[in-house]
């Protein structure tokens, strides 16, 4: 199972698209590692350096409608070959969602009140994250803060999680 613990990187804007987690022109790459370099490139958002911030993140926290736009599997991929296996975000594109559980990593929705309560953490500072699958919360740490936030994931989720992705599963299972 993959670690989901480590540095938090907030990007502050809704709707961050596939083309942007990983532009199109990358999409002819027959490895994902291939694809780790370009991860984010395109994003457009004040403030963001792109070979900066990405720096030994594991997880990411944005605002509404993350993974919009088409429905390729490349832009988790990219995420995972960069160590990023955490994303929290208000709402996700249904199938950008459904191709995190896919792949074993975490695409966790939480409420606008908690996503607000995370990036006034990352506005003081460095923030880390440690995830618990089995309790369903999250463990968030700062300069000066320490609190839990819990989230809710569906049995199957977990389940794909936990073995590693859809294809470990249907190995395991079928």
């Amino acid at each position: 199972m993959k670690k989901f613990k480590g540095k938090i990187l907030c990007l502050d804007r809704s709707d961050i698209n596939t083309d942007e987690i990983i532009p199109a022109k990358y999409l002819t790459e027959i490895e994902k590692r291939a694809m780790g370099p370009h991860l984010l490139e395109d994003l457009t958002l004040e403030g963001f350096d792109v070979q900066k911030d990405l720096k030994d993140i594991a997880a990411i926290v944005t605002r509404e409608n993350f993974g919009c736009g088409s429905s390729r599997e490349h832009a988790p991929w990219a995420l995972e070959v960069n160590g990023v296996f955490v994303v929290i975000a208000q709402s996700f594109a249904r199938i950008f969602r459904q191709n995190m559980f896919n792949c074993g990593m975490l695409a966790i929705a939480l409420p606008k009140e908690q996503i607000e309560h995370l990036f006034e953490c990352c506005k003081i500072g460095d923030s880390f994250l440690s995830v618990d699958l089995e309790t369903a919360t999250i463990q968030v740490t700062s300069q000066d803060k320490h609190f839990t936030l819990p989230f809710t994931i569906s049995e199957f989720d977990k389940t794909l999680v936990e073995t590693g992705g859809w294809l470990e599963y249907a190995d395991a299972n079928y």
